[in-house]
C-alpha cells in the first residue's frame, strides 16, 4: 500500500529532522517568527458572491502520474495563483513521492499573501511545529494515515499553536474518525489511495452524514467547471486543485476561468 510506504518514508526523515533540530530548538526559533497564522475558515467558506473557493496547489509530481511539471518554480507557481484569484496556495511538502520540500512554504509565504496549506503526511506534532514555523496557516491531516486518537490528538495540538487542519477523508470510516476529532474543515478526496481509481460521486454520497456546520473541501479530479458547479450544488465550500493547473501554460488565466461565476 503506497500510504504505508510514505508514511515509513516519512517517519524515518523525521527521526533524522528531530535530531538535527530538536523540538525545543524549533520551539524557540517561533519567537522570531514573522509568520502569524491566518484564520483560514473564512477564505474557504463558501458565500452567495464566491461559491467557488479555490485551493490552488504548487505541486510537482505525485505517485501515480510521476513528474506533472518539468519547468517548475514554485514561487513563480503561487504568485500565479494569487494573480487568477485562489482563496488559498496547498503547498507539497514531501520530498520523494511528491517531490516538495519544507522551503516552498517560507519562500511563497515571503512573497505572496493568499494564506498557505502545508500538505504532507502529518505524524507528529514536530511537523505542526515545522509547518507554523514556515509560515503555513492550516494542514493537512489524512484520517486514513492516523488511528481516532492520534487524529484527535494531533489537531488540538494544530489549534492549540493557532492553525486550523483540513482534515481529509476517503470513506465514512474515514469521516467518523474526523467527527469524533472534531474537525471543522473536512477534505473529501475522490481518489483512492490504495488503488488511486476515482470516485466522482463521493463527496454527494458523503455529503448527507457529514454534520452541519462543517466547510468541506472537495479533492482531485476537478478538470472542469460542471464538475466544480456540480460539487457546490450538493454542499462543498472549496476544491482542491493542483494537476489541472500544473499542466497549463497560462495557470492564473485558467484558474480565472474555471472559477467564473456567472449566477
Amino acid at each position: 500500500m503506497i500510504l504505508d510506504e510514505i508514511i515509513e518514508k516519512t517517519k524515518y526523515d523525521l527521526e533524522r529532522r528531530k535530531k538535527e533540530f530538536t523540538m525545543d530548538w524549533l520551539g524557540r526559533s517561533l519567537a522570531f517568527n514573522p509568520f502569524q497564522p491566518r484564520d483560514i475558515k473564512p477564505y474557504i467558506t463558501a458565500t452567495k458572491e464566491n461559491p467557488y473557493r479555490i485551493i490552488a496547489e504548487v505541486k510537482k509530481a505525485s505517485p501515480s502520474k510521476g513528474i506533472i511539471r518539468e519547468d517548475f518554480d514554485p514561487l513563480m507557481i503561487a504568485q500565479e495563483y494569487e494573480k487568477g484569484g485562489a482563496s488559498a496556495i496547498s503547498v507539497l511538502t514531501e520530498p520523494h513521492y511528491f517531490k516538495g520540500n519544507i522551503e516552498y512554504l517560507s519562500g511563497i509565504r515571503r512573497y505572496v499573501s493568499t494564506p498557505l496549506l502545508r500538505k504532507d503526511f502529518i505524524v507528529d506534532e514536530y511537523q505542526l511545529v515545522e509547518a507554523l514555523a514556515y509560515g503555513a496557516d492550516f494542514v493537512l491531516l489524512i484520517a486514513k494515515a492516523l488511528s481516532k486518537k492520534e487524529l484527535k490528538n494531533l489537531l488540538e495540538y494544530t489549534w492549540r499553536l493557532g492553525m486550523e487542519a483540513l482534515v481529509e477523508i476517503h470513506d465514512k470510516e474515514d469521516l467518523t474518525k474526523a467527527i469524533f476529532a472534531g474537525a471543522n474543515i473536512i477534505g473529501v478526496n475522490h481518489r483512492n489511495l490504495d488503488t488511486f481509481k476515482m470516485d466522482m460521486d463521493l463527496t454527494e454520497k458523503l455529503m448527507p452524514l457529514i454534520p452541519n456546520g462543517k466547510i468541506i473541501v472537495a479533492e482531485s479530479g476537478l478538470n472542469d467547471k460542471e464538475t466544480i458547479e456540480h460539487l457546490s450544488s450538493v454542499g462543498a465550500d472549496a476544491f482542491l486543485i493542483g494537476e489541472h493547473f500544473m499542466r497549463k501554460e497560462n495557470i492564473s488565466e485558467s484558474l480565472k476561468e474555471l472559477v467564473r461565476f456567472n449566477g
